[in-house]
């Protein structure tokens, strides 16, 4: 049996998507900045993409939506855009949490050596970031809180709404890392107040290297590419043209049967859930009811997690210990290490992540393979005698 359980990282291109996609990478091929009939076809495609968008996130006009290659160049582009913008006007300190993933944090290290403070907020044990903690971190000389929608690794979504009215209401701009989060939960970046947003279409089933920023009308930002006029002048490049179209086409069917999914995938995740908790020293990462509806992150002890995805993916199970984009680290996930967990417990997690395509039958699946592999390594393990004889 082979099973897919690593959604979080990516997921398959839907067959719809593809089909709307195509004709843009074989018929309709044009530079959307040419003149003649098949450039302008491109370049209607993708104007009818960014207003689809903006109807589907709540902003008030499409000229709010850029494009880009992906999560993370938007999360780059809005932070160092906003922050190089303030500056001059004194404002040299961002917020943000310590569970961020790496394509805010680095940017936030990378702006240190610029100047700016950067304030790391805890998310406490249940993997939730306080509003009141937002609050207090605010001073005069604040340029951005950047705040994550749903974290990657244990899926756990933040209190945005009321963060980002804490932001608006000290004058602060909000920027969230949507990643995980868009048609995973209902997004209004109006009602959210909600100044800049992230998101790329690989998390929904639709292409790699597309993504988005909202930017809210008024809001000033820097550029971070220059050397063309796409995008209004604020993004140079050609346009993915297919890309777009699929990002969008991915958005709708994504929004359209969300209610549907979340409800089958939450019965299937806190059926696993339950199931897990029943190995002996396993614990679930972050909060149950806050949480993704396709998000499984459990730690067992006695093991590490490289082995056990080793194990798993011989067993035909393919799943992650966290983040895709730190799959190469032997280190234990920062996102662990911020809900206070000691290295050696956080060394041994497993993420589960689950998408339209999973089912029953996947559940039960790892339901008998999970605690089999862990009893197993666990029979080797020095560390494992060690927590046992203690």
């Amino acid at each position: 049996m082979q099973i897919y359980a690593d959604n979080a990282a990516t997921t398959a291109l839907s067959p719809k998507v593809l089909e709307a996609m195509t004709p843009y990478l074989t018929e309709i091929y044009g530079n959307p900045s040419s003149l003649y009939r098949i450039g302008s076809a491109a370049k209607v495609a993708v104007e009818e993409s960014r207003q689809t968008i903006a109807n589907l996130i709540g902003a008030k006009n499409a000229n709010e939506i850029y494009f880009t290659s992906g999560g993370s160049e938007a999360d780059n582009w809005a932070i160092k855009g906003v922050c190089r913008m303030l500056k001059a006007k004194g404002k040299n300190h961002i917020i943000t949490s310590k569970f961020e993933h790496h394509a805010v944090l680095h940017t936030c290290e990378a702006l240190t050596k610029e100047g700016f403070e950067v304030t790391y907020l805890d998310v406490y044990e249940d993997g939730l970031v306080r509003p009141e903690d937002v609050k207090n971190a605010i001073r005069e000389n604040t340029a951005l809180v950047t705040i994550m929608y749903a974290n990657n690794e244990i899926g756990t979504i933040q209190p945005i709404a009321e963060i980002g009215k804490i932001c608006r209401e000290a004058g602060v701009l909000f920027h969230t890392d949507a990643v995980q989060a868009m048609c995973n939960v209902p997004i209004n970046v109006e009602q959210e107040c909600i100044d800049l947003m992230s998101l790329t279409a690989h998390k929904f089933h639709g292409p790699k290297g597309c993504g988005a920023l909202y930017v809210r009308r008024g809001v000033r930002i820097q550029n971070l590419i220059d050397g063309g006029a796409q995008e209004r002048s604020r993004r140079a490049g050609t346009e993915n043209v297919a890309g777009i179209v699929g990002l969008a086409k991915a958005m709708e069917l994504g929004i359209s049967t969300m209610e549907e999914r979340n409800t089958r995938l939450t019965k299937m995740r806190d059926r696993l859930i339950e199931g897990l908790l029943n190995i002996e020293r396993s614990r679930l990462n972050g909060s149950q009811t806050h949480r993704l509806p396709g998000n499984v992150n459990m730690c067992f002890e006695g093991i590490e997690g490289e082995s056990l995805l080793l194990r798993l993916d011989l067993a035909g199970v393919s799943a992650s210990s966290g983040s895709a984009c730190t799959s190469g680290s032997l280190d234990p996930s920062h996102v662990l290490l911020a809900l206070g967990l000691p290295h050696e417990i956080a060394h041994g997690s497993l993420r589960l992540s689950f998408s339209d395509d999973n089912t029953e039958e996947d559940i039960d699946y790892l339901l008998e393979v999970v605690p089999k592999i862990v009893e197993y390594l666990r029979s080797f393990s020095p560390l494992w005698d060690k927590i046992i004889s203690e």
